[in-house]
């Protein structure tokens, strides 16, 4: 108790002082936005294994980590070739933060479609889309329920603005970039991204979190909010593929109006502690979600999946398909829930999350829900934990395969199904790479 006071001190003497120096470059709904959400986490701190969504992951080295809040200068070392290493070249648009300070030189936004805005948080504060930030930022994730979340909007003021006017077509991916870099003190950095997508708009958005040299030891503490209006279409990747000294808590948060569709992908490779919050509110008749991701861990890695799909409207349809592969002494958690309100009727939800353990160090817990309360539905849900097939290994091996590469073949046929449905080729080749790496082999074509 004595600890968790100390750091809850520390945030409240880095807050401080960043309100003071904002004071007057910030409008005055971000101040108390921050100074309410601040309040918050002094009250609740960062949640413990009491809690029931937290039973399976302690986040006391968090909490005792004396992470500081970073300021301006931090990273400036970095240059455009160690930033160049992490870029998705299929992206014609960036933004990139280091230690979650947006760095300008790094980003490009000079070839996005008409009326597309993707801008750092500082400059839509200070431009004409600070309408935007004020109507929908801080709207889906809810502070209360969560101290991670709490803090992240106290600390607001780094973040991406995605938005996307009527009818705007990004037709090439748009990449946000969150590297990690040295720091004098163990760094915890809060990015935010809001992405809004008006009716009939489409975009790609690419999040990806990375550290820039080494094992460095950081917190990164992320909150992204999607809005999909009628008619939109969201793809949404997300790669995390930090330090396996690092420690990264996300949330991520969507809203779809009617016809909405969003589709998100996670790939979880790297942090020692990583858990990722998804909400989805299929909000209006006719919206329609992928939720799906992959996991990879080793020894000493921890990682947390929890999501909650929404269903509160009629004809509205979910699909989940999380995949993870563990080795090592390792472990995984998956906790999804499906919740399908009385009036949501003719609702289609699908739910599946397999695991393969490639050591008998390894453990998952995995707990698939369903909650419905309306009685015209379709909905199913199921979860695997298994070990490579003795017999399929056999079969290889007694045609001339060596071992290692039997088992690379099937660990790899395993994690295939979603690799495929990647269209981001840099990321498909990071994934097989990662894939093999964790192998120590490499497939010969």
């Amino acid at each position: 108790m004595v600890q968790a006071t100390t750091e809850k001190s520390s945030y409240r003497t880095a807050f401080d002082a960043m309100q003071s120096a904002d004071e007057h470059a910030l409008p005055a709904w971000v101040l108390r936005l921050r100074e309410t959400a601040m309040e918050r986490f002094e009250h609740i701190g960062f949640p413990t294994t009491d809690v029931e969504d937290w039973k399976y992951t302690n986040t006391g080295a968090i909490a005792k980590g004396a992470f500081a809040p970073v300021a301006a200068g931090a990273g400036e070392e970095l240059s455009a070739g160690d930033v160049g290493a992490f870029l998705a070249p299929e992206a014609s648009s960036r933004l990139v933060f280091v230690n979650g300070i947006y760095r300008a030189e790094f980003s490009a936004t000079e070839n996005l479609p008409a009326g597309v805005v993707v801008a750092d948080f500082a400059e839509a504060f200070a431009g004409e889309h600070e309408s935007v930030l004020r109507s929908y930022l801080a709207r889906p994730s809810d502070p209360e329920t969560d101290g991670f979340n709490a803090l992240n909007a106290a600390f607001l003021r780094e973040g991406a603005l995605v938005y996307l006017p009527k009818g705007a077509q990004a037709t090439r991916p748009i990449q946000l970039l969150f590297l990690s870099a040295p720091a004098a003190q163990a760094a915890a950095v809060f990015p935010r991204v809001l992405v809004v997508a008006e009716r009939e708009s489409a975009a790609t958005i690419i999040e990806s979190y990375a550290s820039a040299a080494g094992e460095s030891r950081s917190f990164t503490n992320a909150v992204v909010e999607v809005f999909v209006g009628e008619n939109a279409r969201v793809m949404h990747y997300k790669v995390q593929r930090e330090s396996e000294a690092a420690f990264h808590i996300a949330t991520t948060n969507a809203k779809l109006e009617r016809s909405g569709v969003y589709d998100l992908t996670t790939i979880t490779l790297g942090a020692q502690l990583s858990r990722h919050g998804i909400g989805v509110r299929l909000a209006h008749e006719g919206a329609e979600c992928w939720v799906d991701g992959l996991y990879l861990v080793g020894t000493g890695q921890h990682a947390d999946t929890h999501s909650l799909i929404d269903h509160s409207s009629p004809r509205c349809a979910s699909h989940q398909l999380y995949k993870g592969i563990l080795d090592g002494k390792s472990r995984a958690v998956f906790n999804g829930k499906v919740f399908v309100h009385r009036d949501a009727q003719q609702t289609d939800a699908q739910q599946s999350n397999k695991n393969l353990l490639l050591s008998n160090e390894a453990r998952v817990d995995t707990k698939p829900q369903l909650e419905i309360y309306a009685d015209d539905v379709k909905c199913a849900h199921g979860a695997t934990v298994g070990q490579l097939e003795e017999e399929e290994l056999f079969y290889l091996v007694s045609r001339g395969l060596h071992t290692d590469l039997a088992r690379n073949l099937l660990t790899y046929g395993f994690a295939e199904e979603l690799v495929e449905k990647i269209r981001i080729e840099s990321i498909k080749q990071q994934l097989d790479e990662a894939i093999l790496n964790r192998l120590h082999a490499r497939l010969e074509v």
